[in-house]
């Protein structure tokens, strides 16, 4: 499958219009947003675990990266509530499952072999720090070479100053709405901007956003 796999297209995608796919174990299900492959491939996804699915052990050749949106995820490592952050570096293997169900962000095969390290974040409990415009709040997750996965906060009324990020952009909204220039992007939209894309980010309303740059090179 391929599906928004041209890294050089800008993607606007409101992923509440989208189906829900079943995937290869009952209870779970996809909403595909990129894919390059079949079952095992290079995604990034929504995906929803009924309550008492899961998964079989499995091994992520390619590293994978997600953030719980609700209910509770777990595998061998623990339990995980909504607002944490997993990076599980290349060839790392889990047997993922939810007792009562949950929903994660979710992205796989996107990462480099030499970024070896776990990252687990509860973004509920971290600190957000001062961004760089009165108004802004951000939380850093993660940074290798050129990519930055950051968690920001706008106040009612921030604007952002222009930007542009040679190495893309890709944003998850997840609470309020985001506006990039005369758009309006309400909680469920997912952006991906090609590298040298410019444009202004402000809110009209307090917005919430996982913002990852410098990855699509």
């Amino acid at each position: 499958m391929k599906l928004n796999t041209d890294i050089q297209e800008r993607v606007v995608v409101f992923t509440e219009d989208l189906p829900w796919r079943d995937s290869p174990m009952a209870g779970v299900q996809r909403r595909m947003l990129e894919r390059d492959g079949e079952e095992v491939a290079r995604a990034t996804s929504i995906v929803r675990y009924a309550p008492n699915s899961y998964f079989l052990a499995h091994t992520h050749g390619g590293g994978e990266e997600f953030l719980v949106l609700d209910g509770v995820f777990s595998d061998e490592q623990g339990d995980y509530q909504p607002g944490t952050y997993i990076r599980n570096p290349v060839n790392s293997s889990h047997t993922p499952h939810s007792k009562d169900g949950c929903t994660i962000f979710v992205k796989l095969w996107q990462m480099e072999p030499e970024d070896k390290q776990r990252v687990l974040i509860s973004t509920t409990q971290a600190k957000w720090l001062p961004g760089e415009v009165p108004g802004l709040q951000v939380m850093p997750l993660h940074r290798y070479q050129t990519e930055q996965v950051t968690l920001m906060k706008l106040a009612v009324g921030t604007i952002l100053p222009r930007n542009e990020h040679n190495g893309g952009e890709e944003i998850f909204v997840l609470e309020g709405v985001l506006k990039d220039k005369h758009l309006v992007h309400p909680k469920g939209t997912w952006l991906r901007n090609p590298p040298g894309y410019v444009h202004t980010l402000s809110s009209d309303e307090d917005c919430l956003i996982y913002r990852k740059i410098g990855h699509l090179i």
